[in-house]
């Protein structure tokens, strides 16, 4: 069996609100279903691995094969938790360690 090759995402989110963790996987979640539908949003593995509250700052894991559509689904997302937001793209490594390396 082929090993599944993941990317990470470092994201920032600007919103007038501070939105929890769980809200703000769910907007992605959501904008991932509505642009792919359900089967493409089970092909992702997404997952939120780190959230800053203060920062506004997320890392988000996704399989190699679907980072394009995550990112797509990502520039449609303009509301987080009711309150208006946009998700910028700050970096995408292999590993978590060369992501943290490549935001600082």
């Amino acid at each position: 069996m082929k090993r599944v090759k993941r990317r990470y995402l470092a994201l920032q989110v600007d919103s007038d609100g501070v939105p929890s963790g769980k809200e703000f996987i769910d907007a992605v979640w959501g904008a991932v279903t509505k642009l792919y539908g359900e089967h493409g949003a089970s092909l992702t593995s997404l997952a939120l691995i780190d959230y800053d509250l203060e920062k506004k700052t997320a890392v988000v894991r996704t399989s190699l094969a679907t980072l394009d559509l995550v990112r797509a689904s990502l520039a449609t997302i303009t509301s987080v938790a009711g309150s208006e937001a946009a998700v910028h793209i700050l970096a995408v490594s292999g590993t978590i360690k060369a992501l943290h390396e490549k935001t600082l």
